[in-house]
């Protein structure tokens, strides 16, 4: 009976088509439609199954993507909080450098004023020790100078029978002096 009807509307559709073609194409689609029927009582359910299990990991998926990127957006923002406060940071480290080198010149500057002195006071010491010998050193050898002139005078202005009286006398003072 459907085949006739599917005949039926296909001729009225299309009345200069013959008939007999007009049956076969109804037959055809009532094969088509019956096959449509069955595939979809017998595949419809896994499909709509698998189509909602679909739909429902994309949602998942898209909530959880929502999710990394509130995550990934307050990371961010942390990153620039962090990035904002990092010309703050350099200019404290900047400026903690400066006063710390300013420290280290000053250290610097009072250890080597405290060496300059040091060095003075021992090349002062080191020159009044020198003077001190140089003075002696001149004393020895004014005095072996002044002996070998003394004995230089008196080998010329002292004859022989002077120096024989003053060693006689000498020798008697040295002899009254032990007895």
């Amino acid at each position: 009976m459907g085949a006739i009807f599917v005949s039926f509307n296909f001729y009225i559709c299309f009345p200069s088509v013959d008939a007999g073609l007009g049956r076969r194409v109804g037959e055809l689609l009532l094969i088509f439609i019956a096959g449509a029927l069955y595939l979809h009582r017998r595949f419809g359910r896994p499909i709509r199954e698998a189509l909602r299990s679909r739909g429902e990991r994309i949602k998942h998926e898209l909530s959880r993507a929502q999710e990394e990127r509130d995550q990934a957006l307050a990371k961010l923002a942390q990153v620039e909080k962090r990035f904002g406060d990092l010309d703050a940071e350099v200019a404290r480290i900047t400026e903690r450098a400066k006063e710390e080198a300013a420290a280290e010149r000053e250290r610097i500057s009072l250890a080597t004023e405290e060496e300059i002195s040091r060095i003075r006071d021992q090349a002062k010491r080191e020159v009044e020790s020198a003077g001190k010998a140089a003075r002696h050193e001149l004393r020895r050898v004014a005095a072996m100078e002044t002996v070998r002139l003394a004995e230089e005078i008196l080998r010329l202005e002292i004859s022989p029978e002077d120096d024989a009286r003053l060693t006689s006398r000498n020798l008697r003072e040295l002899g009254g002096m032990r007895a």
